[in-house]
């Protein structure tokens, strides 16, 4: 009998920077009544993948968010590094928390 694993935490939060013509959607834009434009358009996300990882699914079209598949640039590790890995569940917590942290400084952010 093989001994039972115990799940390690590999669950990440992460934000992908948007082209400033993400600002033309109508959705996106209704989601940021108060964004700052000095501030970048932003993604925020989680997964169980390495963040570079899903951002390359999200650009090659696999499980992608269509803001980011249209308008992604680039992942902003600066602003999500600190927080990850993470448990299944801090990752889903933390995703929410990061884009309201983001929304309230200004930023335009879609949170899926």
């Amino acid at each position: 009998m093989t001994p039972r694993r115990r799940a390690g935490h590999h669950h990440h939060v992460y934000v992908v920077l948007l082209s400033a013509q993400v600002w033309n959607e109508p959705a996106f834009r209704k989601a940021n009544p108060d964004h700052d434009i000095t501030r970048p358009c932003v993604y925020v996300g989680m997964t169980g993948l390495d963040p570079d990882l899903r951002f390359d699914r999200h650009m090659a079209g696999v499980q992608a968010n269509r803001f980011v598949l249209k308008y992604g640039e680039r992942l902003l590790p600066a602003l999500y590094e600190v927080y990850n890995p993470m448990p299944y569940d801090a990752a889903r917590d933390m995703e929410v928390e990061l884009a309201i942290a983001l929304r309230e400084q200004g930023y335009g952010v879609w949170q899926a």
